[in-house]
């Protein structure tokens, strides 16, 4: 579903991404993990289109910049970005517009509902707080039914019941046959939604494993993301070349 070939993305002197290359199967949850700085908005970034960068996406086989594959992407950003004039309504009847989406608006009042966002319909941008501006960055990007989501940092900010829906939402997307990649540095809140994970650090991955394999080997995947992070040999699921050191 989604091909990322040797994308590098340099800000001046600065590799934000070094020779990045993953692939992720249609109707999985992939969660990108690393530290702060590993790049892994960088990499969302240019896969959603909004970067130059050296290297390849594609996504469905199309180009990630071209039409075709912008109506099958959908994107969370990790800082809501919201009209300070529009109305929580006005933002989804928007967006609904400008995807040229019909009858959207029973789906409209069950993100809401769901997102305990009913009563705010009236609101502007600039009157929600910072939790119920994310959760109507989050029913904005849930609004078109994309066939691929980058959710990018999506639970700071959410209170309880709005990460227990966001999760549950999360799960029936993939069951549906949506791909999902979930960037976080919070191992936490994505432990039990995985398929596979990545693991980048100072602009490369690092790791790149499924649940499979990492229940395999006996490991948590804290126990991974620390020994990858902190420079601890890691275990053959890494699909290193034999002989192929790891980088402190």
């Amino acid at each position: 579903m989604l091909n990322v070939s040797h994308v590098t993305k340099n800000y001046g002197k600065v590799k934000a991404c070094d020779d990045v290359s993953f692939h992720l199967e249609p109707g999985t949850i992939t969660v990108l993990l690393g530290p702060n700085g590993a790049g892994k908005s960088t990499i969302m970034k240019a896969i959603i289109g909004f970067l130059r960068y050296e290297g390849e996406i594609t996504v469905a086989g199309l180009d990630n910049k071209s039409v075709e594959a912008k109506r099958i992407l959908g994107y969370i950003p990790e800082m809501p970005s919201l009209y300070p004039n529009l109305t929580v309504s006005e933002h989804l009847e928007f967006l609904a517009r400008a995807y040229r989406l019909r009858d959207y608006r029973e789906r409209a009042q069950g993100l809401l509902e769901r997102f305990e966002l009913t009563d705010k319909k009236k609101k502007f941008g600039d009157e929600l707080s910072k939790g119920m501006q994310q959760k109507l960055n989050i029913c904005l990007g849930l609004l078109p039914r994309p066939k691929m989501l980058l959710l990018d940092e999506p639970m700071i900010g959410l209170d309880p019941h709005a990460i227990k829906e966001l999760k549950k939402t999360i799960e029936e997307m993939r069951a549906a046959g949506c791909t999902l990649l979930v960037s976080t540095h919070i191992i936490d809140s994505v432990d039990m939604l995985w398929d596979r994970t990545i693991i980048m650090q100072s602009g490369q991955v690092k790791a790149d494993v499924t649940r499979e394999e990492l229940e395999g080997s006996g490991r948590t995947l804290e126990e991974l993301f620390f020994a990858v992070t902190e420079g601890v040999e890691r275990h053959d699921m890494t699909h290193e070349e034999p002989g192929q050191e790891e980088k402190a």
